[in-house]
């Protein structure tokens, strides 16, 4: 029993209330097997069978252990009884039944579309040799997505001159049923074409008159004398194509209904909303493969998130946990807004170096092991890390993945935006954006009691609850000795749990009392294995060396490559061999999540939802007169990045914007120049993470952290500090890039 209590304990499985009535129930079936199993196993030991189990005990026990079963189910009827409540049990029936006929619904109608093969069809074409290419008509063609692969020109760059006036033109045409004349049926498409540049992807839409064609194609024309090869690749949707953003955009909604008032689990959500993202692709004809919706998740953010979880569970066995967060005490003297000014500020600066999500997968270990000591709430404590990280995450190019995605860029980098610069002109920025934060922090909380509302002792019983229960429920319920051992551990959560009632009725231990008993801690959290801590601090030492170095021409391995094989480094030098505990210890709802919310994303990318907010962005800034155009387009992508990313993943916003950045930065019409733009996207995207709980990852994987210690960080918790954060940081950041571009002119990167 006690190795099981030990287990478990170490695996990070943290409190719930279990007091408030949030039980889990156990049916009354559960109950009739936990009674028979032990009077059966009781039967057995008075029939002479004195075979002992270490987890039952012996044969004077076995009267008391059936009169304790008996007490368990007793218990577990009357706490059913007294605590559910008819309306809100037929409410979760009902909620459950509509999301089950919703996914039953949206998996019929998926399954009912063949997949969607996207042929490139290649053409040549000249002046004296137009094209053609037909349009299956076996399939709704009323709004036809493509995409042209050649030699065009869709914008004038800045500082390039151009004398082609040869156009490239498309329509498309279509001969009536009963007709043997063709007629235009669509909007014309014209393209700039000069065959001596560098092949480019143009994207164009048509919308198709409807009536009923014996024959519907494409008719290329050109006014090159020359031969002009392209590819083409198109989408035949239905009518409804055209209105395929705004379904897009419901589903988003659908999905932050679910989060936000928590009817399910967030993981759980983003899969119900990638299989509804993924029905109405294939309800347009748009229906992707197995293959190309495994390629949508970013494996390299995956591979980061498992490494990383891999070492720090490691890290974790060690003690060094317990240790730091002592030492953390000592240098706050026991206050408690300097240690909450040493934790966000060390997060800030270790993140604005190393990747956010790394520093969050190591700091918040210690931190909730710290307010444990302190008998802190640790959600406050880590909602205010984790925003202080994608604060200091923007200052430089490694912090956040926004800012990888942005430096990556080829068009970025040729614009003369390198890693040095990028940074100098984000850190001076971010600098006021952290003084600003820690003002409102210390304003937001002024008035929240950021102590535990238990004392530590009833804490530390209210663990030992949930431990017990979470034991009990990974026993398997086969055989009849399986049974017993879990009747047995349900006893000792009851057990434990009226001491918790009998400790709260008769006395509260004050805070002044519990830091009175420092040096007892002091011998308590000390290191545990400080051979292994070495290994661990050599292996960690080494990935956080080629993460800064990952960039460079020797090293051909991205951050979730380092992270992978530095995980499996220390496995090896830690001579794990119960992995099953070492894996449960990674937070595999979490890295689910994340694989849900790039399907759900690249889903909605596919129905055009970020490809509208980028392209209205720049239908708004090319409509403002040319003087005022800089500061506009400043504020636009600044507070459109900020938002968006805020409640879309900052990731794929940010891949989607980069070309409209670009585009608005190298046109010459619209004399805008990019480096500004560059720094409005990257704050935006960076600062605007901080805005809800799933807006970066960095937040996902606190919380997922936070969930397994017991501490569980809902939307909304996050949202009331989070998002007022988001609003003041992006406010400073536009008066900082104004300032410095629109007024002093500072646009040289």
């Amino acid at each position: 029993m006690a190795e099981i209590y030990v287990d478990v304990m170490r695996s990070g499985d943290g409190p719930e209330d279990l007091i408030d009535g949030q039980q889990q129930h156990t049916n009354d079936a559960l109950h009739a097997d936990l009674l028979a199993s032990t009077q059966s196993t009781t039967d057995g030991k008075a029939n002479g069978n004195h075979e002992r189990s270490p987890l039952i005990g012996n044969n004077g026990a076995s009267a008391q252990s059936t009169q304790s079963t008996a007490y368990i189910v007793v218990e577990m009827l009357r706490r059913g009884l007294s605590c559910s409540d008819r309306g809100k049990l037929r409410m979760r029936h009902i909620k459950i039944g509509i999301l089950f006929l919703l996914v039953v619904v949206a998996t019929f109608l998926f399954g009912s579309y063949d997949e969607d093969e996207h042929t490139m069809h290649f053409e040549a074409i000249s002046v004296t040799s137009p094209g053609e290419h037909d349009i299956p008509l076996d399939h709704p063609h009323a709004y036809l997505e493509s995409k042209f692969t050649g030699p065009f020109i869709t914008k004038v760059r800045v500082g390039e001159v151009t004398n082609t006036t040869l156009n490239f033109t498309v329509r498309v045409m279509g001969i009536l049923e009963g007709s043997d004349t063709a007629q235009v049926v669509s909007n014309n498409i014209s393209l700039n074409l000069d065959p001596n540049r560098v092949i480019e992807t143009v994207e164009r839409d048509f919308t198709v008159e409807q009536h009923k064609y014996s024959r519907l194609y494409f008719q290329f024309e050109s006014q090159d004398t020359r031969l002009v090869p392209f590819g083409l690749v198109f989408d035949a949707l239905p009518a409804s194509g055209r209105y395929q953003t705004v379904f897009a955009g419901i589903i988003l909604v659908f999905v932050y209904v679910l989060i936000v008032f928590e009817l399910v689990h967030r993981t759980i959500a983003a899969m119900i909303g990638s299989l509804l993202a993924l029905m109405t692709l294939s309800l347009l004809n748009k229906r992707p493969s197995l293959d190309k919706t495994v390629e949508w998740i970013d494996y390299e953010t995956i591979g980061l998130l498992f490494g990383m979880m891999t070492l720090v569970g490691v890290f974790s066995t060690t003690g060094v946990f317990d240790w730091l967060a002592l030492k953390a005490y000592k240098l706050a003297k026991g206050k408690v807004w300097p240690l909450i000014t040493i934790l966000c500020f060390f997060s800030g600066i270790v993140s604005a170096f190393l990747d956010n999500v790394t520093t969050i997968l190591l700091l918040t270990p210690v931190s909730i092991r710290l307010c444990q000591v302190l008998n802190l709430d640790p959600t406050r404590v880590l909602m205010a890390e984790v925003v202080f990280s994608n604060i200091g995450g923007t200052a430089t190019a490694v912090g956040d993945p926004p800012n990888v995605i942005i430096v990556s860029n080829k068009a970025i980098l040729e614009a003369g935006i390198t890693f040095s610069t990028f940074t100098l002109h984000l850190f001076i920025g971010i600098t006021f954006c952290m003084v600003g934060a820690y003002g409102l922090l210390r304003l937001m909380y002024r008035k929240l009691d950021l102590a535990n509302e238990d004392p530590p002792d009833i804490a530390e019983l209210k663990r030992e609850v949930q431990v017990w229960r979470r034991t009990a429920s990974r026993v398997p319920m086969v055989s009849a000795e399986q049974k017993a051992i879990r009747a047995l551990l349900m006893q000792k959560m009851l057990e434990t749990e009226q001491r918790l009632r009998d400790l709260r009725s008769s006395r509260a231990q004050s805070t002044e009392r519990w830091k009175e008993n420092l040096s007892e801690l002091e011998q308590k959290y000390r290191i545990t294995d400080f051979p292994l801590l070495v290994k661990s601090c050599i292996v960690l030492v080494v990935v956080v060396v080629f993460f800064f170095a990952h960039s460079a021409p020797a090293i051909h391995m991205g951050l979730g490559w380092i992270a992978l094989l530095g995980g499996v480094w220390l496995l090896v030098l830690a001579d794990v061999h119960d992995l099953e505990v070492m894996l449960e210890k990674i937070e595999w709802a979490t890295l689910l999540f994340f694989a849900a919310l790039f399907i759900l994303m690249e889903a909605l990318g596919e129905l055009k939802l970020i490809q509208f907010l980028g392209d209205e962005t720049s239908q708004l800034i090319q409509g403002v007169p040319e003087g005022s155009r800089l500061t506009v387009a400043i504020i636009a992508i600044l507070w459109l990045s900020a938002i968006c990313s805020s409640f879309i993943d900052n990731i794929p916003f940010t891949t989607a914007m980069i070309p409209v950045v670009v585009s608005l930065g190298s046109d010459a019409d619209v004399g805008i120049p990019l480096p500004p733009l560059v720094w409005a996207l990257a704050m935006g995207a960076c600062l605007g993470g901080n805005g809800t709980l799933i807006g970066a990852s960095a937040n996902v994987v606190c919380a997922g952290i936070a969930e397994q210690h017991g501490y569980p960080i809902s939307f909304n918790q996050f949202f009331k500090i989070g998002f007022p954060m988001m609003l003041v940081t992006t406010a400073i950041a536009m008066v900082y890039l104004l300032i410095c571009h629109s007024a002093l002119g500072w646009n040289s990167p």
